[in-house]
């Protein structure tokens, strides 16, 4: 079984970076790395450029124009573009450890999905990260956060190694496995079936609405929060709107009443006259403008 993994990008080509440093330095790699980037600049495809050609990394740089928040949208155009039956979907400023890939790999079961889990850096340990600390793996350490300014029994737990006691916390965690942004994967043709994340969604929920539509199709989510970790990036979130996320909120409240499983507007509603292309690593030359390659 092959595994694709789509990163989610904006304009943060150093956070990108260290992201794919780690994608590069896995234990079990990736068939492909699909990077969805919501309209950044040329530094971040710069970055996809160099990291391709330095670590070998398979990447596929899945890019449209910036015009507002459209998360949803370049997400399902990766979903499209992609090749690997199991998708693992995480952000641009979630560093995964050496196993991550391995993990969700080792777990995945048909008729479920998987919630991973994360660490929360601080605004000093973000800075102080470097591309060294993450493919030497001290970046993991809870004595190198905790020196570096993220302390916390919290994080000693998430980062447990092994697979026995890991296991075992979640199986005892009350929190409910959801469909997160920072490291959740299920099969293509399942996300396909309820296609895809829904393009009216904006920041709030969306992660989530698309595990409600999961679950309504059948699958059921597995807690992997201590055994499948990413490091998250410290940023602010001057986009956060609490009247959005309610009114989300009361959407994911409905669509779970109505056992929705399709969104009305999903992947098969994308609009290709929008100026996007797909890029291919290694060796490949950009699409043209409004095509994908698929």
């Amino acid at each position: 079984m092959r595994a694709g993994v789509v990163v989610t990008t904006y304009r943060r080509p150093d956070a990108l970076e260290l992201v794919l440093r780690g994608y590069a330095c896995q234990d079990t790699p990736a068939a492909e790395i699909l990077v969805a980037d919501d309209g950044s600049g040329d530094e971040t495809g710069e970055v996809v450029d160099r990291v391709a050609e330095e670590t070998g990394l398979p990447l596929v740089h899945v890019w449209h124009e910036d015009r507002g928040f459209r998360k949803t949208e370049v997400l399902n155009r990766a979903i499209r573009a992609a090749a690997a039956e199991y998708l693992i979907f995480t952000d641009g400023d979630c560093v995964p450890r050496r196993d991550f890939v391995a993990t969700h790999l080792g777990l995945a079961r048909p008729g479920h999905f998987l919630s991973g889990g994360y660490v929360r850096l601080s605004r000093e340990t973000t800075e102080a990260l470097t591309s060294g600390d993450v493919e030497s793996g001290r970046a993991f350490e809870p004595g190198w956060l905790a020196a570096h300014g993220t302390p916390g029994l919290r994080n000693r737990l998430r980062l447990l190694r092994g697979r026995t006691l890991p296991g075992l916390l979640d199986r005892v965690t009350p929190t409910r496995a959801t469909w997160n942004g920072m490291g959740s994967s299920t099969w293509r043709q399942d996300l396909l079936r309820v296609n895809g994340f829904d393009l009216d969604l904006v920041y709030g929920g969306l992660d989530r609405e698309l595990g409600q539509r999961l679950e309504n199709a059948g699958l059921k989510g597995v807690q992997i929060r201590h055994r499948a970790v990413v490091l998250h990036l410290w940023h602010e979130r001057p986009y956060r709107d609490e009247e959005t996320m309610r009114r989300q909120r009361r959407h994911r409240g409905a669509i779970r009443v109505a056992g929705t499983v399709r969104a009305a507007r999903g992947i098969q509603e994308l609009d290709d006259g929008v100026n996007h292309r797909v890029r291919r690593h290694p060796g490949e030359a950009a699409e043209q403008t409004g095509t994908e390659d698929i």
